[in-house]
């Protein structure tokens, strides 16, 4: 027998003595289990110790850690975005990070892929989710909700091959605006382009035109272009990477891949390469093939009263139809939006930062009734904000410029020149924290002064407030500007309304 350690000597001892007990006292499977606790005993001790230099520290592939710095902007752009949602009378929601996989499954078409299954722990079968949309619409279904504006900020989660330099990740951050209920066409759907406006102008990322099209011009399209109906989502997926790839590639894709017969893709070619205004809107209601089509005529319908109520809205030089738009996912069935940068913010020494879409959206009318029992539609059109790619735009910006980030919000300092004055430092702290002032000090009895100051420098303090032993007798603080090194005696009982006086005037 080899040499055991002791554990495992304890193991068998227990193991023989259940084994010799008398038959009415243990039973077969109760043998079984007590040799499987031995042999699990056996092995870890045999199994060889990984190697825990071989070990890298790191984040997993597609996911990042976020610095105090960063924080700071991300905080800035989502209280920017989070802003305008309320402006337009939204209210929050939120949905738990993991959802029944059934109500994920069938939703997103090829990127169904996509989805992060999780280890059945308990009799449900879970994934977490892929966006904020299909929870959104199970959560109007579950609570037979039929009118709700909201908005939601949180985290999704996509397995696919993350870039991080073009602002894709495994796991990222979205924000949601979304319209539910029934309404006078195009209405809520300007408002919706009206958001992405507002909030994409607001974050000065430079210039944007935002794409629009409708799912039932895509498919009048395919249909008077000769595509079998059973190949109509296939076709869409392969006119989604028009963003990503040459019509020449599409067109191979299309040919090669999905079978379709080459004079079939050329038409569909002569359509999908047109993109303008109202203008465009009118000639493609005059089109020969596609003004036949039912479908194709009322989603061009909808677009000239949407164009109308986006010149109202004073935004319509922004929007181009484009009938190269095709928004992949299976649930949208009416009006499609995607916002896209014509230029980023670089200087002209800089590498071009290529993000594709940072802000998208539209139509989906059905996907309610699919989680109503009873096949109830609650019409919704929304719009997601792509807030990982808008972030990698102003990092990168923020790093040519050498702007420097503050990570704190503290507005007051309390320091000491003197030894034994914690106590002080500690009672005059509490005052300012109860007063609703952002105040700091350092964690040790006798900070040296020079140190105190340097610390407000380096993150941007813009008070000091100075006690000592003169200060004390006097009655007086010294309340000190960090900037301009100016220093004035305040009398104590005056010194919070000074202080909020400046705050209030800087």
């Amino acid at each position: 027998m080899p040499q055991l350690g002791l554990l495992h000597r304890r193991a068998w001892t227990y193991l023989l003595g259940q084994l010799l007990r008398p038959p009415s006292a243990v039973c077969i499977g109760e043998v079984h289990y007590h040799s499987q606790v031995a042999e699990a005993m056996l092995t870890s001790q045999l199994k060889p110790h990984q190697d825990k230099s071989n070990f890298i520290i790191k984040t997993p592939k597609g996911t990042r850690d976020l610095s105090p710095q960063q924080m700071v902007v991300r905080e800035k752009i989502l209280s920017m975005v989070v802003s305008c949602f309320k402006r337009h009378g939204a209210k929050g929601l939120d949905t738990p990070a993991f959802e029944l996989k059934e109500v994920l499954t069938e939703k997103y078409g090829e990127d169904s892929r996509l989805i992060y299954d999780l280890k059945d722990q308990g009799g449900e079968l879970l994934s977490l989710r892929y966006d904020l949309t299909v929870p959104f619409a199970r959560y109007l279904a579950m609570n037979k909700v039929k009118k709700m504006k909201r908005y939601h900020v949180g985290k999704v989660w996509r397995r696919e091959s993350p870039t991080i330099v073009q602002g894709r990740y495994r796991e990222f951050c979205q924000c949601d605006f979304d319209i539910a209920g029934q309404f006078d066409p195009m209405i809520p759907d300007a408002e919706c382009l009206k958001i992405m406006c507002e909030i994409l102008s607001g974050l000065q990322l430079g210039d944007f035109v935002i794409k629009v099209s409708d799912r039932r011009i895509l498919d009048g399209m395919f249909a008077v272009c000769g595509v079998p109906e059973s190949k109509f989502h296939a076709v869409c997926s392969s006119i989604d990477k028009l963003d990503k790839m040459s019509w020449k590639n599409v067109r191979h894709e299309m040919v090669e891949k999905q079978g379709l017969a080459p004079e079939v893709a050329d038409r569909i070619g002569d359509y999908v390469q047109c993109h303008g205004g109202m203008s465009l809107v009118e000639q493609m209601c005059q089109d020969p093939k596609l003004s036949q089509n039912k479908q194709a005529l009322e989603g061009l319908g909808d677009l000239k009263l949407l164009f109308e109520y986006l010149t109202l809205f004073g935004i319509a030089e922004k929007i181009s139809f484009d009938l190269s738009l095709a928004r992949g996912l299976d649930y949208y069935t009416g009006v499609i939006y995607e916002a896209v940068l014509l230029q980023t913010p670089a200087q002209a020494d800089e590498e071009p930062l290529h993000v594709g879409s940072v802000a998208a959206g539209g139509r989906y009318d059905g996907l309610v009734g699919m989680f109503d029992p009873r096949g109830h539609k609650v019409p919704c059109v929304g719009l997601s904000i792509g807030v990982e790619r808008i972030f990698s735009i102003v990092e990168q910006r923020m790093k040519t410029s050498g702007e420097k980030i503050r990570t704190t919000e503290t507005q007051v300092f309390v320091a000491t020149p003197q030894k034994n004055f914690l106590q002080e430092r500690l009672r005059l702290i509490a005052e300012f924290w109860d007063a609703g002032i952002k105040a700091e000090l350092l964690y040790k009895n006798n900070p040296k002064l020079l140190t105190q100051l340097q610390y407000c420098e380096d993150t941007g303090i813009p008070l000091v407030v100075i006690i000592g032993e003169q200060e004390l007798k006097d009655g007086v603080i010294k309340l000190r500007s960090v900037a301009s090194r100016e220093e004035v005696a305040i009398k104590r009982e005056h010194l919070v309304t000074e202080i909020q006086k400046r705050l209030s005037e800087s």
